[in-house]
């Protein structure tokens, strides 16, 4: 397996753009790589909870992925949105990631059936197994059900293959003892945006992010500050993007990510059923916001 460190800083959870007759907006897919890239991002994750990866069908979670990678074209490392609740599906995405070059997968821990610590542990063994290629584990309790504890994810972090995690537990003291107890080589990646800055003053490694979509250079900046140890700079991006990110959240992600993106003119404002538009109270509170940070223009 290649060095994890490659993957340090700043991955953004890209959206998937859609045309208005919910088909996969190839074109705009493409430009969003182009200008995560030109902004300085670090790596590119397709196929995510942000990328409405569970309304993707099969060939779609394909296409996708082979877009971003195709676009990327080797300048950025592609972590690939490859989990499911089925081990043996996950397996198959695993697979087509593996087959399409991608750098490493971004797993879920499998939603809905609420498997026992032993039955998270089985799941990744055999994902890591079936094939050769990093894997990420993502802890996203609020969306799955249930949580992967630090006990487990430390024992995930000594199978070949595991690179790191993906902490969106919410949970501190949890990320804290697994950036204790870890191994020289697992990286520890936040999963929410907003609490990046602490987690990485307490060591973690990066970031998968969703305000990146629409500020790329600027959160990038600040989570190289903090590779850096200059918390003071980190702190003052974070406190000047910390509206964004809080209404990033303000409805399910990624309506208000992908609304945002375009307000800004980069994409249609479309989404897959069960997701819909947001209120148009919360759309003036975020257009209020992106024109703060000179996003949009104005409006009288």
């Amino acid at each position: 397996m290649s060095s994890p460190f490659r993957f340090r800083g700043t991955a953004t959870a890209l959206v998937t753009p859609m045309l208005p007759n919910g088909e996969i907006d190839t074109a705009a897919l493409k430009r969003l790589v182009e200008f995560q890239i030109s902004n300085g991002i670090n790596a590119l994750v397709p196929c995510g909870t942000t990328g409405e990866s569970a309304t993707l069908s099969h060939p779609e979670h394909h296409h996708v992925m082979d877009i971003v990678a195709e676009q990327a074209g080797g300048r950025v490392p592609i972590i690939v949105g490859a989990g499911s609740n089925s081990t043996r599906e996950a397996i198959s995405l695993t697979q087509h990631a593996r087959a399409i070059g991608a750098d490493a997968v971004l797993s879920v821990a499998p939603y809905y059936n609420k498997p026992t610590q032993q039955g998270f542990f089985e799941h990744y063994r055999a994902i890591t197994e079936a094939v050769d290629i990093p894997v990420f584990v993502y802890n996203v309790p609020g969306r799955t059900g249930s949580n992967i504890n630090a006990e487990t994810a430390l024992r995930l972090a000594e199978l070949p293959g595991i690179a790191g995690i993906k902490e969106a537990s919410g949970n501190i003291p949890q990320v804290m003892e697994i950036l204790r107890n870890r191994p020289a080589d697992f990286l520890v990646l936040s999963g929410d945006d907003a609490l990046t800055l602490p987690m990485m003053a307490l060591g973690a490694d990066g970031v998968i992010s969703v305000v990146a979509n629409e500020v790329p250079a600027e959160f990038s900046r600040m989570v190289r500050h903090c590779l850096a140890g200059d918390f003071a700079a980190a702190r003052e991006i974070h406190e000047k993007l910390l509206e964004l990110m809080n209404l990033n959240f303000i409805d399910s992600n990624p309506i208000p990510v992908k609304t945002a993106l375009s307000v800004m003119g980069m994409i249609h404002e479309s989404f897959r059923l069960p997701l819909t538009a947001m209120p148009l109270e919360h759309k003036i509170k975020l257009r209020r916001t992106l024109e703060e940070l000179s996003l949009v223009e104005h409006t009288a």
